[in-house]
């Protein structure tokens, strides 16, 4: 049996896997066009775990053992490609990083971001990504290494608080630098790291941590330093007759328009928390705009966070932003039922 509380991920989860790469391709999957012999100690290809998020004390990068040679080459200073399966659950988009590391995953430095909308090109309440292809220009100062691992992670906007990563080993060649330096990784939702909630429509939920990201030092030889953050901006206590002024977050800016999927799937709508954006002093109460709730099937009006079976019990709705969804189906052979303490679930009848 399946109780939903505040998330709808955990229904739909049991019939979508999460996402994946494909290229580079990640250590141990079956999924790539291309892709080494299993290494010592490695008895099969990870073909259900691929897509899955990393367990809550799990090892980073889901496997310590590398391929036995690198998936690709990359030349510094030159564009390189993220490609992702395209049958996967988005849920919703997210916060993903690109990063390398060259002391066999203990350090990881940021090369690349795509913070609020990964897998979309905006805000969405969908669970099937529009955007399966990243391309970056690899910066000209990544040292030289035939031992690099390249990472791809995601905090998804959507569902349970998880933290997906998929890393590839691959070679860097064409760089005249010994050292980089950039962002460290944001690990969250993970064992001795920070929780980075549903965004529930918000979508600088958790941005706090990649922005204020401390900096640290990658040399191809396999050394790291760790650098202290940037010191805070100077700031002056206002007197008791004056108000503070409202605060901003930086601006971030994104890729150009990626490649995108024509795939489509309807995935509900954000529930959770009501977290207001630090540009105003003030609470934005405004509802999301009349395509959005239109996009989701929203009508008739309701208590926010509320769940109802639908009349048949084939499935279920939602209510977002005051209004409801459409309904969701169960999974095959699953029926919908209420509980004695108005709990929503499919389970077997």
């Amino acid at each position: 049996m399946l109780v939903l509380g505040t998330t709808i991920a955990i229904l739909l989860g049991t019939s979508s896997a999460h996402m994946a790469t494909t290229k580079p391709c990640p250590r141990h999957s079956p999924n790539c066009d291309i892709k080494p012999p299993l290494p010592p100690g490695v008895s099969d290809y990870d073909y259900n775990n691929i897509k899955d998020p990393i367990p809550y004390n799990g090892t980073l990068c889901k496997s310590d053992i590398p391929w036995t040679a690198p998936v690709a080459t990359w030349t510094a200073g030159q564009d390189v490609t993220y490609k992702f399966q395209t049958d996967g659950a988005a849920h919703g988009g997210g916060h993903c990083q690109f990063s390398l590391s060259y002391d066999g995953g203990k350090t990881f430095v940021v090369i690349h971001e795509e913070l609020q909308y990964c897998f979309f090109n905006g805000p969405s309440s969908d669970n099937t990504a529009k955007v399966t292809e990243y391309t970056f220009k690899l910066p000209a100062e990544v040292p030289n290494s035939d031992k690099v691992i390249a990472a791809w992670t995601w905090v998804n906007a959507i569902g349970n608080r998880e933290f997906y990563m998929n890393c590839a080993d691959i070679k860097i060649v064409g760089s005249s630098s010994s050292s980089y330096t950039g962002k460290e990784i944001v690990i969250a939702n993970h064992e001795g790291y920070p929780t980075i909630e549903q965004f529930s429509g918000n979508y600088e939920t958790g941005l706090e941590y990649y922005k204020n990201a401390k900096q640290v030092t990658v040399n191809g030889n396999g050394g790291y330093v760790n650098n202290p953050p940037p010191p805070p901006p100077p700031s002056s206590q206002p007197s008791s007759s004056e108000q503070p002024e409202p605060t901003s977050h930086a601006k971030f800016e994104y890729s150009s328009a990626p490649v995108t999927t024509s795939l489509s799937n309807d995935y509900p709508a954000p529930l959770g928390h009501n977290i207001v954006p630090e540009t105003t002093s003030e609470a934005d109460t405004s509802l999301p705009s009349s395509d959005l709730l239109d996009s989701i099937g929203a009508s008739d009006e309701c208590t926010i966070g509320a769940f109802e079976c639908n009349a048949d019990k084939s499935g279920f709705r939602v209510c977002a932003w005051g209004k409801w969804s459409n309904d969701f189906a169960c999974g095959q052979g699953s029926v919908c039922t209420t509980s004695d303490t108005n709990a929503v679930y499919c389970g077997w009848p």
